[in-house]
């Protein structure tokens, strides 16, 4: 992709106000364009406000993995599978499946294994930086995430997953039960085995994380527009016009952020996004926090635990169900029940339950870039869970291609292709 020069202080629209568009606006706005984020809510109360918190770079390895063929079934059939599909949203959910299946391949693996490796360099000590540039560094915990197996077989499973964190260097050490419970003593018996990330981090309170990244881009000048985006249109001057709550406002530049939302944002202009609902739920105990000192991973169920600063929250597994479905109590339930089995301390704590919609591409790797054919037209979409994790790596393409700085990065360029009738 060509990077193409710019004005010095270009009017950008940035819509979409999670961690992603909110990164992307504050570092436009630094680097000298007048900014306006765009969001029906404020910043950070999509699926920013209830992930995890993980800044994972060592996640490399994509959803779809070979022998994914072998869990349709269960993810059908099973409600509690750690990767569900719902029998009645099969039919719209195929043109979806069928990319997810073939991009399980050995070679698409590991292309996308290389891209997201890419994308990921460098996450803990760019977030630590932004952390302290907007007055969040307390929010950043480093201590690196521990992945827990019921056994050495269950471990074998995932040889394949951690092979490929290796062969990115990621230094991985194995624990026994003994050193595992050295590290968090609270995990139940059911674990024997871990698998130690030490250059891995977690934001212990993601909403608070993004209010600061806005506050910051504020007060440096940013604009901030609430209410319903409509899809972008060319203006008269040849920049673009987005209509907010039905009023007019003029850009050069529009940078769509907004999730799994930015497929109807874009097809109006011809584009067609495989873009579906990674729906996540997540419970959280509050006023639990120190029962775990840092990411915890229960990788045979899937399923992430942190010490958020109001609690443990307990989230994870991917359910494609898409906008309109109800959130599944059993989806919350079944992540509660895993908890009080495996963590002492939960005794006569109530929790809470949230579900959101995190934007997943079959294929795992997300769109940042340039839409074709389209000047002026960004786009910054696809994360699926790890869109804290590459926000600041995705802000820094966005605004060195936007502002003609440097050429994007190989494997981060829009794939985006027309529609079809």
């Amino acid at each position: 992709m060509t990077t193409i020069a710019r004005a010095p202080h270009p009017r950008v629209a940035v819509v979409g106000a999670g961690i992603v568009g909110t990164c992307i606006a504050y570092t436009l706005q630094r680097r000298g364009a007048q900014v306006t984020l765009i969001d029906r809510d404020e910043p950070g109360a999509g699926c920013s406000y209830g992930n995890l918190g993980a800044i994972s770079p060592g996640s490399v390895a994509p959803l779809a993995m070979p022998g994914i063929l072998r869990t349709l079934p269960g993810m059908l059939t099973d409600p509690q599978s750690p990767l569900r599909l719902p029998p009645r949203y099969l039919p719209r959910a195929l043109p979806w499946l069928l990319a997810f299946l073939r991009a399980a391949h050995p070679r698409r693996v590991d292309a996308a294994a290389r891209q997201l490796a890419d994308l990921h360099a460098g996450a803990v000590g760019l977030h630590q930086a932004l952390a302290a540039e907007v007055g969040a560094a307390d929010l950043i915990l480093q201590r690196g995430h521990l992945h827990v197996y019921p056994d050495a077989q269950a471990l074998a499973k995932d040889a394949a997953i951690w092979r490929l964190r290796e062969a990115f260097g990621y230094r991985c050490e194995r624990l026994d039960r003994a050193a595992l419970s050295d590290l968090e003593p609270h995990v139940g018996e059911r674990y024997r085995v871990g698998m130690y990330l030490a250059d891995h981090a977690t934001v212990t309170n993601p909403y608070a994380y993004v209010q600061a990244i806005a506050r910051a881009c504020f007060a440096r000048g940013g604009q901030s527009l609430r209410g319903l985006a409509a899809p972008p249109e060319r203006a008269a001057h040849g920049g673009w016009r987005v209509a907010v709550n039905g009023n007019a406002h003029d850009f050069d530049h529009v940078v769509v952020a907004a999730g799994v939302w930015t497929r109807a944002l874009l097809a109006p202009l011809g584009m067609r996004l495989n873009l579906e609902s990674q729906r996540g739920y997540h419970v959280q105990f509050p006023g639990t926090a120190g029962l775990v000192s840092r990411t915890v991973v229960l990788a045979d169920r899937k399923v992430f635990v942190a010490p958020m600063q109001d609690g443990l929250r307990v989230g994870g597994t991917v359910e494609i169900g898409g906008l309109r479905m109800a959130a599944q109590p059993g989806r919350g339930a079944m992540l509660e029940r895993m908890a009080r089995d495996t963590f002492s301390g939960l005794e006569g704590t109530k929790a809470s339950h949230w579900m959101g919609h995190r934007p997943c591409l079959p294929g795992s790797v997300p769109i940042i870039g340039a839409v074709p054919r389209q000047n002026g037209l960004w786009v910054a979409t696809g994360h699926g869970h790890l869109g804290l994790t590459d926000s600041v790596q995705t802000a820094h393409r966005i605004a060195a291609a936007l502002l003609g700085d440097a050429a994007v990065a190989s494997g981060s360029q829009a794939r985006v292709e027309p529609a079809t009738a």
